[in-house]
């Protein structure tokens, strides 16, 4: 083989690499973009729930003023109902939807007896 045509085989596929390689970037670059765009809403929801815990403090402060129980099952029942219909707006299953409140109120059950709101009347 001439070396003109090895130089010309050596080209093509450095040119084969290289677009595959181009491609490749391409697709980290997006992912890292959409990695980004979740990091950033990942933080807001963490935000979110801190000031919505600081609520439940003072909720549980005021429910303990007055004697309130810290479970209000009627009202958590209720909540649940209606987010699981906002939920659907957004695509999301009732299920997570379900355990994500069935966890943020079992925190707030215990951040309100922490603050002395009784469990029972």
């Amino acid at each position: 083989m001439k070396p003109k045509h090895l130089t010309v085989i050596i080209v093509a596929i450095a040119a084969c690499c290289s677009s595959r390689t181009h491609a490749q970037t391409a697709a980290t670059d997006s992912l890292a973009m959409y990695r980004v765009q979740i990091d950033s809403l990942d933080k807001q929801l963490i935000e979110i729930l801190g000031r919505r815990m600081q609520v439940v403090d003072a909720v549980g402060k005021y429910k303990a003023l007055h004697n309130i129980p810290a479970l209000q099952q009627n009202r958590f029942d209720a909540l649940l109902q209606k987010n699981i219909a906002l939920g659907k707006a957004f695509n999301l299953s009732a299920t997570l939807i379900t355990e994500v409140y069935n966890a943020i109120h079992k925190e707030s059950l215990g951040k309100e007896a922490s603050v002395g709101a009784p469990a029972k009347q």
